[in-house]
């Protein structure tokens, strides 16, 4: 028995220390799949809070396999029920990175000086990479978050999607193509330090838009 499951046992049986841990364990992610999908903090903060409430109203019904897919799940569901009330509504600015928020390249921006034309382009760069995010379709967006942020198996994100392996491979390989396009067509705004678009380092190919600290 692994330690999630033990925890996930023990909270099954009432230990609200055992629950909180399994909360410590996999807000970050929550957090992050939440910010991504809404690109709005607050809102982010509110699907957080929610996604573990629900979690723990039906633990009871967890039986076995990937806590973690089982979770993002939880999330996702609430994310796109956010987004099916709420599409004519403007979307936030990112404001920090757009790396994970458990990420030791976030931390170590955070602690120590860096060039301030360097946090000016990485805050650029962020920012752009947060609206690419938002011209994807809800369901390609996810497959983004999911296999190239959050860094899932296509397996996981497969199952933390609710979709089949196949189904997954799709809309990513279709996101994946969309937002290739999107920072060719802006490539001379973007900071020359970063590299977002490589080529041929997809599944069949296409090429991917990667993240700092992703």
């Amino acid at each position: 028995m692994d330690k999630d499951e033990a925890l996930v046992r023990a909270a099954q049986a009432g230990d609200l220390e055992a629950f909180n841990e399994l909360v410590l364990a996999y807000q970050n992610q929550v957090y992050g799949l939440a910010f991504r999908m809404l690109g709005d903090q607050d809102a982010a903060a509110d699907v957080t809070q929610e996604t573990f409430l629900s979690a723990y109203e039906h633990l009871v019904h967890y039986r076995t396999g990937s806590l973690r897919a089982w979770l993002l799940r939880i999330a996702m569901n609430l994310c796109l029920d956010q987004i099916r009330r709420a599409r004519s509504r403007r979307v936030s600015p990112l404001e920090i990175l757009l790396t994970r928020p458990d990420s030791p390249e976030l931390h170590r921006l955070e602690g120590e000086e860096t060039d301030p034309e360097r946090q000016i382009e990485r805050l650029e760069l962020a920012e752009e990479i947060q609206r690419a995010l938002m011209t994807l379709p809800a369901e390609q967006r996810l497959a983004v978050v999911l296999c190239d942020i959050e860094g899932l198996g296509y397996q996981e994100a497969a199952m933390a999607a609710g979709v089949t392996l196949g189904t997954l491979k799709s809309r990513l390989s279709r996101a994946r193509s969309r937002l290739r396009d999107y920072f060719l067509d802006r490539r001379e705004l973007l900071p020359g330090l970063f590299r977002l678009i490589e080529k041929g380092n997809g599944p069949n190919g296409e090429g991917t838009a990667r993240t700092p600290g992703a």
